[in-house]
């Protein structure tokens, strides 16, 4: 079966942990969803995030990831545009073995 797996990239900063994973879980019924938790990163700003001893931060890169029927998950980038940031989704194909 042919499929899609999307990354969306966010800190936990902006606050929209909770809410991405409700609209995916509770409204967009995806098959299923992975959070990773960065211990460093940055992006356009150039403001790194990290988790240094010294610079214990609570705005750490998040990555949200998941998958599914290729047609489905074309339905659900187009609704989480009002959401997450156009640059912060990639998605590629994938095989999914049902």
């Amino acid at each position: 079966m042919n499929g899609r797996i999307v990354r969306i990239y966010i800190t936990e900063g902006e606050g929209k942990l909770n809410e991405l994973t409700a609209f995916l879980h509770d409204k967009e019924c995806i098959r299923g969803l992975t959070v990773f938790r960065g211990v460093a990163g940055f992006g356009a700003s150039g403001k790194m995030h990290d988790s240094s001893l010294i610079n214990f931060s609570l705005d750490l890169p998040l990555v949200l990831e998941f998958f599914d029927q290729a047609d489905k998950v074309s339905t659900v980038l187009d609704d989480l545009r009002p959401l997450v940031k156009p640059d912060h989704v990639i998605s590629w194909p994938i095989e999914i073995n049902d």
